[in-house]
């Protein structure tokens, strides 16, 4: 079992930059590759970004390639999402993911064993 706590959300303006981090419960964390999901009131989950329980491949949306990160610290059972560049299109509620694979894989794969609560975040224009 994996519990899942995001932080970080808030308020920024346009151009603004957020870091949200997740912290996942249980020993075998670093067994799990991560991801970050996002969804708006009445619209569907988007893949955001992923990363291989290593560290070493990651994966990101298109609408966010090149101004999001996406990074891990198994020691600290983190996941850090480093957002730049924000537009008010990014305002959603984002959420963390965890899903166990065989290798060290990262993927836009929407179903995650585990998901925490979410984490709002707003992008003023």
């Amino acid at each position: 079992q994996v519990q899942l706590v995001e932080s970080g959300g808030g308020l920024v303006q346009t151009g603004g930059s957020l870091r949200l981090s997740c912290v996942g419960s249980g020993r075998t964390f670093s067994s799990y590759a991560m991801g970050w999901f996002r969804q708006a009131p009445g619209k569907e989950r988007e893949f955001v970004a992923a990363i291989s329980w290593s560290g070493f491949k990651t994966v990101y949306a298109d609408s966010v390639k090149g101004r999001f990160t996406i990074s891990r610290n198994n020691v600290k059972n983190t996941v850090h999402l480093q957002m730049n560049s924000l537009k008010p299109e990014d305002t959603n509620v984002y959420y963390c993911a965890a899903k166990y694979y065989y290798t060290d894989y990262a993927g836009t794969d929407y179903a995650m064993d585990y998901w925490g609560k979410g984490t709002l975040v707003t992008v003023s224009s």
